[in-house]
């Protein structure tokens, strides 16, 4: 039983520490954003009609994208997607957004 419980310890940690490594890992991140460049295009600089998230509020992206998470903002898509992402890995994505130039 103590053999099981240190092994079942052991995955949880090291499942954490592979999750805290890809979201510092840029290619990691940049990959994520590329799911966004259907509709806010190719480094979040959106074609008109889109919103455009390079160069955004970190901070601003990141509460749209929580809000949509939880449900509070609604959305026709993005609710779903934000659902598919840890609050790490939302928080990672707004970021590299974020740091993109206008």
């Amino acid at each position: 039983m103590k053999n099981s419980l240190t092994a079942g310890l052991a995955l949880c940690l090291l499942a954490a520490t592979g999750l805290a490594h890809a979201s510092s890992d840029p290619l990691q991140v940049r990959s994520w954003a590329a799911a966004c460049a259907n509709c806010h295009g190719t480094n979040g600089q959106a074609q008109p009609g889109n919103e455009p998230l390079a160069g955004g509020n970190k901070d601003e992206m990141l509460k749209k994208l929580m809000d949509f998470k939880s449900g509070a903002k609604p959305a026709t898509i993005m609710h779903q997607l934000s659902k598919g992402y840890t609050d790490e890995q939302l928080a990672a994505i707004a970021g590299w957004f974020a740091a993109q130039k206008k």
